[in-house]
């Protein structure tokens, strides 16, 4: 197979087409496997190596690595999708808009960076990690894309833009808590005075966490999910809440960290527990700086719109690579927006420009020429 043929102009629709189809929801190692099977055999064309598998919990990821690596690309290919979405929300192209479940977050992104390495002459300095369990937590993958963070010059993710087209230069950290209560149960009917209400004492704490929010400093503290009791006769015995926690510094994340833990119970008899803290640490400018301007010298370069640069609320797996000091740049995956929603879309004449910006971005970053355009295929670069 002509590895840049497959990856050009009008292909590039045809391959987000297939990788839609082919539903990875996050968890479901069966269905992981067989899309990373599919990808294994997509990265081998482009980058000439095949990646190592490494299972984690029966989950799969996947590493190309470099002996000498300069740049790492960094993506994930599970989806919030759970299997048979696509049977009510089948894949399709109106104009340029593409729709279907994890068509923007992030296959589009995976696309790209594939399509992008089709177009680098030499790829021996560019490492490609593809995760399945981003969307749960990178639970498994985190000591993975650390390893390969810390062994690269640049990580380059290919997460979404922004619908502007806006690279992402800042995301917030995150921080994720589960507070239980302990009370005791008695009937609900004949003897509740005996109980120690743990519903009671769980209204008290979701008040009390989300005071800790800070809105000057746009620091979130979000009680979400709440379980309590067992039958509707019986006062509760215990109760478990959820707390999600996002802020733009570690020293935010950190103020409302030492505030979780000095919770204390305002029901007599009650008692909690915590577990959990951070999660990812913040994608700071610093970090993403020099890279985001190697992208606009790159687009400048190609005659394209420089890209603006945006800061984005919700966290990535940017975060951990720039957490152990790797320069990082997000949102150079496909153009769109609606993640997580049913009105998730991707603008698919962007997916060409986008690969050329990769490719030329690795090319700066490798000291590599810009592209395999002698020939047959010259024709070929400049469709996309």
């Amino acid at each position: 197979m002509n590895t840049l043929m497959s990856w050009s102009g009008e292909m590039l629709v045809a391959r987000l087409r297939e990788l839609v189809e082919l539903e990875t929801p996050v968890g479901s190692a069966a269905h992981l496997v067989v899309g990373a099977e599919v990808l294994a055999e997509w990265g081998a064309g482009v980058l000439g190596r095949v990646p190592e598998w490494v299972v984690v919990d029966g989950l799969p990821h996947l590493v190309w690595p470099a002996v000498e690596q300069r740049v790492l690309l960094l993506g994930h290919f599970d989806t919030v999708w759970p299997a048979g979405t696509l049977g009510e929300w089948p894949f399709e192209v109106a104009g340029a808009v593409a729709t279907g479940p994890g068509v923007v977050d992030m296959k589009s992104g995976i696309v790209v960076m594939m399509a992008a390495m089709a177009l680098v002459a030499d790829t021996s300095r560019v490492g490609l990690l593809l995760t399945c369990d981003e969307e749960s937590g990178s639970v498994g993958s985190r000591a993975l894309i650390e390893r390969e963070a810390r062994r690269s010059g640049a990580v380059l993710v290919g997460e979404p833009a922004n619908p502007d087209g806006a690279l992402k230069v800042a995301r917030k950290g995150g921080s994720a808590y589960r507070l239980t209560v302990h009370g005791r149960a008695a009937h609900a009917g004949v003897e509740p005075h005996l109980g120690v209400n743990a519903s009671v004492e769980a209204a008290h704490q979701v008040l009390a966490v989300k005071a800790f929010a800070d809105e000057g400093a746009q620091t979130t503290v979000t009680p979400t999910a709440l379980t309590s009791g067992t039958t509707s006769n019986t006062v509760p015995e215990t109760a478990t809440l959820a707390i999600d926690v996002r802020a733009w510094s570690t020293a935010e994340l950190a103020r409302v960290d030492g505030l979780i833990r000095a919770l204390s119970a305002r029901v007599e008899g009650a008692s909690l527990s915590l577990d959990g803290g951070f999660s990812r640490h913040p994608l700071s400018v610093e970090s993403s700086r020099g890279l985001f301007e190697v992208a606009r010298g790159a687009a400048a370069e190609l005659g394209m719109v420089l890209p603006a640069g945006a800061w984005a609320p919700g966290a990535s797996d940017a975060n951990f690579a720039a957490a152990v000091g790797a320069p990082t740049l997000d949102g150079l995956g496909g153009v769109g927006g609606g993640s997580h929603s049913r009105g998730e879309y991707v603008d698919v004449g962007q997916l060409a420009p986008r690969a050329r910006l990769v490719a030329r971005m690795v090319e700066r970053l490798t000291g590599e020429p810009f592209g395999r355009s002698s020939g047959a295929e010259a024709g070929l670069i400049s469709t996309l």
